[in-house]
């Protein structure tokens, strides 16, 4: 499916959730080189800390760019579905010869959990009902996430670049990520989200029927599209 859709200039990303990280002048694991060694924190308790960032991030597979979008609530299905969307909007963002449609590979768990009805929902909200688009989402199972583009071309360069230094403010964190880049020409953005997301939402036995849900036959626990409601007839 991804050849498919980069063949026929269809966009295709690749997401997921960095490890959540503690915000503050705490030890930051790996080596950089400094005249001295940095003070920090002895013990790194949340109490002691700015906030919690939950990075969730986008990787254009067509463009070789990555999109990191800060949390500073939960990370939830809304909060994923709403980055996604964010970034579709964003008109800064490369543009794809064909816009109607987007794959989107992700992990089986986590915000986008395969299982989740509110990921489903809100993907069905926030982005096929919004843009009139289709929307493809293709999971890769458990233990198989190491194959997802996002963790070897996008997080694991963020978290060279900031290796043994500490992430003392949300600023501090977004430059370091926005600094990342590799000699194949990597470009990221970075914003931070200050926004709530809540935590425990349910959804209806009404609001499952109401979905324009299609599963694919080949693992339709994995791959299914989610299409427009005002386009489905």
């Amino acid at each position: 499916m991804k050849k498919l859709f980069l063949s026929a200039g269809y966009p295709v990303i690749s997401v997921d959730t960095k490890k959540k990280e503690l915000i503050g002048n705490f030890k930051n694991h790996g080596v950089t080189w400094a005249s001295q060694a940095l003070s920090v924190n002895a013990h790194d308790f949340k109490q002691d800390a700015l906030g919690r960032a939950v990075p969730y991030g986008i990787y254009d597979l067509a463009h070789h760019e990555g999109y990191v979008y800060g949390g500073t609530s939960y990370d939830t299905p809304e909060f994923a579905a709403y980055v996604i969307a964010q970034w579709w909007a964003d008109p800064q963002r490369s543009q794809f010869a064909h816009e109607d449609k987007l794959l989107i590979l992700c992990d089986a768990g986590g915000s986008n959990n395969c299982r989740y009805w509110l990921w489903k929902q809100q993907v069905q909200e926030q982005l096929a009902d919004q843009f009139g688009i289709e929307v493809l989402i293709c999971h890769y199972p458990t233990g198989a996430s190491k194959w997802n583009p996002i963790e070897h071309r996008l997080f694991s360069q963020i978290s060279r670049n900031w290796a043994g230094r500490p992430l003392q403010t949300f600023d501090c964190m977004l430059n370091y990520i926005r600094h990342t880049t590799t000699q194949t020409g990597l470009k990221v953005k970075a914003t931070l989200v200050d926004r709530v997301f809540e935590k425990g939402r349910k959804v209806t036995l009404e609001e499952r029927n109401a979905l324009s849900l299609v599963r694919r036959p080949i693992c339709p626990n994995w791959n299914y599209m989610l299409k427009p409601r005002y386009l489905s007839g």
